[in-house]
């Protein structure tokens, strides 16, 4: 057992270094300089060597005592096999889910196999190259660890060298899974030194990095582990002052609870359609100065209201749905719609606007059940989910779902047969990897299946939808949003990279005014904003603002574990383990500045109220009135 664990041990750190090498030589202009390079490899060795000890530590203990019987070699060997594998798989995924995510696997990785169909029906489709060698590599492998890792037992050891080497396994187990003598152990914030998430990720390991991300599940319902403390009553103080709510209108039990007065007052109750766009970052859209490649949503901006520096919460598209139908700031945190305490009486548009006598529903090409939409909107106060499996001869399914000419179908055919006021959420799936849509609906640029032509194609199919929606009863009396979920792909070599959070935001209807707006604001002004358009006032918890009456001037981020609070021209980034960060938000990136106080104590608020308001119920529906 002895000799198969220096074994383990060498193998697992020369695969584990030689990796990390590659990966930082191909990263190396987001690394910079041979001196950040070596605190890759340095920060990264610290990393390997702590879990190679805590896989190696047991049998290492007993080595001395049952290392030369055959049985115990034999499993010594298997097991040493499948961490070796396990440790090389997850090194042979780390390439692209760079390439998708921009840092090494972390919790989507382990997420996303709850949803095996969907996933493995991307992968398959989108990604045949890099599965197949992902798959050829671990054949060898399996094939190859069998003669690297033999079952040949140790020779016995004399009896007083077993509690000697016992001892000496012991406590260089310990110090190598510790892996350093400070009050707390080792974690990504000791090795991490750079504004840029990808590069601080290259000096773990992939194993580690999915491991620690699954360990900080338990810590999800409370940001102050991850960000710092400040009392509850100040976080809730600044919280409702930045959203302008008086103190005299609060309810300890329910202290984000206040009454918005609509601004305007229809004289018929409007319908309400929130079409989220899936994966249209700003960057493609030529009405805000982007690559042009949504023509009919450019045509469309010229009708509406649109936001050219509206800004999502997240990365992920259920952080975005979070956001427009709940109004919940993001969090460290899973998405409310999948966290426990919000599946049932959890503040939504649906059991907001259910209480006006509304009818709610979701609309979905996919299959509703993934990341737990159906289960969360059914939950709380959405009437109807319809999604793949209720569409009748949908032109085109993919991996993700029909396409988005189907999903506007069935849009166009629901409100078609509305004989009273709805709320209806759409969500697209057709720009999303591996990139399919139908053939002859446009005519592709280079390469098809890429994420530019899916834009066109959804583009396309919204287009449709409204030309079909303009000639229908139900337009005099709808009132439209056009949202993206987050940008196609959030990347860059700074601690929140605000480019990428910028999104379209267009709405559309009766009384609505075309504009060009400029101001800053979050896709959690987009609900308030909404209501106060149909003319429904009443009582709700949501802490965005009434873009009719007020300018928020912030917006919100959640960049994996990193909250960044812009304000202005001004980004406050708070990250687990590590000083917060002030920069100056320009056209070249972000400037390092100074923290100044009171931005850092707005940040702070800011990140901490969600986890507050989840775990003290202060978000469900028991205080709505109208």
């Amino acid at each position: 057992m002895l000799k198969h664990s220096f074994r383990f041990i060498v193998i697992a750190l020369v695969t584990l270094t030689a990796w990390r090498l590659g990966l930082a030589v191909w990263q190396f202009d987001r690394i910079g300089d041979s001196s950040s390079f070596l605190q890759v490899m340095l920060g990264g060795l610290r990393i390997d060597l702590s879990i190679i000890a805590m896989i190696s530590a047991i049998p290492l203990l007993l080595a001395p005592w049952l290392g030369h019987r055959p049985l115990c070699a034999n499993l010594t060997a298997w097991w040493y096999r499948f961490w070796w594998v396990l440790l090389l798989f997850m090194e042979l995924a780390t390439p692209q889910f760079i390439a998708e995510y921009d840092a090494r696997p972390h919790r989507l990785f382990f997420e996303y196999l709850v949803n095996p169909k969907e996933v493995s029906a991307m992968l398959f489709e989108g990604y045949k190259l890099a599965v197949s060698s992902v798959l050829g590599v671990l054949l060898v492998a399996v094939w190859g660890v069998k003669r690297l890792l033999p079952t040949q037992p140790d020779k016995p050891l004399r009896w007083w060298k077993r509690p000697v080497y016992s001892v000496a396994a012991l406590l260089l187990c310990f110090l190598a899974a510790r892996g350093t003598l400070d009050h707390r152990p080792i974690n990504p914030a000791l090795v991490a030194f750079s504004d840029d998430n990808l590069v601080n990720s290259l000096a773990l390991n992939s194993f580690y990095s999915t491991a620690y991300a699954a360990y900080q599940l338990k810590h999800e319902s409370n940001a102050s582990e991850q960000y710092g403390d400040m009392p509850d009553q100040e976080v809730i103080s600044l919280v409702r002052n930045a959203a302008g709510v008086s103190a005299s209108s609060a309810d300890p039990g329910q202290p984000s609870y206040h009454f918005q007065q609509a601004a305007f007052h229809p004289d018929r109750p409007l319908n309400l359609v929130i079409i989220v766009e899936e994966s249209l970052g700003a960057q493609y859209v030529g009405a805000l100065a982007g690559e042009g490649l949504t023509p009919e949503l450019d045509k469309l901006a010229t009708q509406g209201w649109l936001f050219s520096q509206a800004y999502a919460t997240g990365t992920r598209s259920i952080r975005g749905l979070e956001a427009l139908t709940t109004g919940f700031f993001p969090t460290p945190a899973r998405a409310v719609l999948k966290l426990p305490r919000a599946q049932h009486g959890f503040f939504t548009l649906a059991s907001y606007l259910g209480s006006q006598g509304y009818h709610s529903r979701f609309v979905y090409g996919g299959e509703s059940h993934f990341d737990n939409m159906k289960g969360f909107f059914l939950g709380n106060g959405f009437d109807e989910v319809h999604d793949l499996p209720d569409f009748t001869d949908p032109a085109f399914v993919g991996s993700w779902g029909a396409s988005d000419e189907d999903m506007f179908n069935e849009l166009h055919r629901l409100l078609s047969q509305d004989t009273s006021p709805t709320l209806t959420v759409a969500f697209s799936v057709s720009n999303h990897s591996p990139w399919e849509y139908p053939e002859g609906r446009i005519q592709p640029v280079g390469e098809p299946a890429c994420v530019e032509n899916a834009i066109r194609y959804a583009d396309w199919a919204l287009g449709q939808f409204f030309a079909k929606a303009k000639a229908s009863s139900y337009w005099q009396n709808t009132l439209f949003l056009v949202v993206a979920d987050h940008d196609s792909r959030v990347y860059g070599a700074s601690a929140v990279p605000v480019e990428h959070f910028r999104i379209p935001a267009l709405i559309l209807g009766p009384g609505v005014q075309p504009r060009l707006d400029d101001r800053l604001v979050s896709q959690v002004d987009l609900p308030p904003t909404l209501l106060s358009l149909m003319g429904i006032s009443g009582s709700h918890p949501m802490l965005g603002q009434d873009l009719n009456v007020r300018s928020p001037n912030r917006a919100l981020m959640q960049y994996g574990n990193t909250f960044g609070y812009r304000q202005g021209d001004q980004m406050l980034a708070l990250r687990p383990g590590e000083q917060p960060e002030q920069f100056q938000v320009t056209s070249a990136g972000l400037l390092p500045l100074a923290v100044q106080q009171p931005l850092l104590d707005q940040a702070l608020a800011h990140a901490l109220w969600p986890s507050l308001a989840y775990r003290h119920d202060w978000y469900s529906t028991a205080g709505m009135t109208n």
